[in-house]
């Protein structure tokens, strides 16, 4: 190279690099502007930590932790320990300490003395249900459990348990005691006071329904409002099935003709059902909807409170 010639490249070098450089500091303040349009918009407090926290610089991503696990809290219910060792506990004999009853009694309360039934006892225990659960005080329960016997008999027995908040444990703290069973609770009135005509449009569609429904006589689809999904009771219970009442909360069920589109009813129905068997007493209540001159089934619901109510 001739002297006093300058080398291009050599310029182009610190060029280059001053560029770079450059190209580095305006990612940070646009980083840094980014980061601080951020605080202002999230609040007071997180623009305070953003002002602390400097200059902002480009750090890699860190891996997605995944989102903690709440687990809603156990409720803790002894009425099923309680089941189980009564159960156990009438079944069992001190004269046979050692059958597999005896054994799962004592296992379940180690404290509580076995039963003596005679020999000859003509009515045997057939069943036991958990009728009452209270909780006394901390960690103690009294739970009260009905026990049916083949003679059609009901005895109650209060069984005292011990069970730790989280329901992971429990434990027999004593003998059962024979108590009184529970009041029967008043009934309250039926809402569906008004009567539907048993001819009337209203009354046959909800005839055809139950049909379907609890026979397979027919598509239980075409007797519902749209959108509205119901799968019919399979397999099929009855041979057939007869409505003998049906009652509703509003005034517009009990039409001669379908009202306008959209009103919407809710009714009970007293059926009975047919089969080999014999007859059997059913309720349901249904919520229907009018459209297109007919009435769509919106909702099924069974077990319905059949209280009495003025007519």
């Amino acid at each position: 190279m001739p002297p006093g010639k300058k080398d291009s490249r050599s310029e182009a070098v610190p060029a280059i690099a001053a560029g770079i450089e450059l190209e580095k500091m305006r990612r940070r303040v646009r980083l840094s502007r980014l980061t601080l349009f951020t605080a202002i918009a999230a609040g007071p407090v997180a623009l305070a930590v953003a002002m602390a926290s400097g200059p902002a610089t480009a750090t890699a991503a860190a891996p997605n932790k995944p989102a903690p696990v709440h687990t809603a809290a156990v409720t803790a219910d002894p009425a099923g320990y309680a089941q189980v060792f009564i159960d156990a506990w009438l079944r069992s004999s001190a004269d046979e300490a050692g059958s597999a009853q005896a054994r799962l009694a004592q296992s379940l309360a180690p404290d509580v003395a076995l039963p003596e039934p005679a020999a000859d006892a003509q009515s045997k225990l057939r069943s036991v249900t958990a009728v009452r659960s209270v909780q006394r005080g901390g960690d103690a329960w009294a739970v009260t459990v009905a026990a049916q016997y083949t003679d059609g008999t009901v005895r109650y027995f209060a069984v005292p348990v011990a069970a730790d908040a989280r329901g992971a444990s429990f434990a027999v703290t004593g003998a059962p005691g024979a108590v009184a069973g529970p009041a029967r609770a008043a009934v309250p009135a039926s809402p569906y006071t008004v009567h539907v005509p048993s001819d009337g449009a209203l009354s046959s569609t909800v005839g055809e329904f139950l049909g379907a429904y609890l026979t397979g006589t027919g598509e239980v689809d075409r007797y519902l409002a749209p959108g509205v999904k119901l799968t019919p009771v399979s397999p099929v219970p009855y041979s057939a099935v007869v409505v003998r009442e049906v009652s509703a909360v509003e005034e517009a069920a009990a039409a001669g003709q379908v009202p306008a589109d959209g009103t919407k009813v809710r009714v009970q129905v007293q059926a009975e059902a047919r089969d080999g068997a014999g007859r059997w007493p059913l309720a349901y209540e249904l919520a229907l909807t009018a459209r297109s001159g007919r009435w769509d089934v919106a909702a099924l619901e069974a077990g319905t409170v059949q209280g009495g109510g003025a007519r």
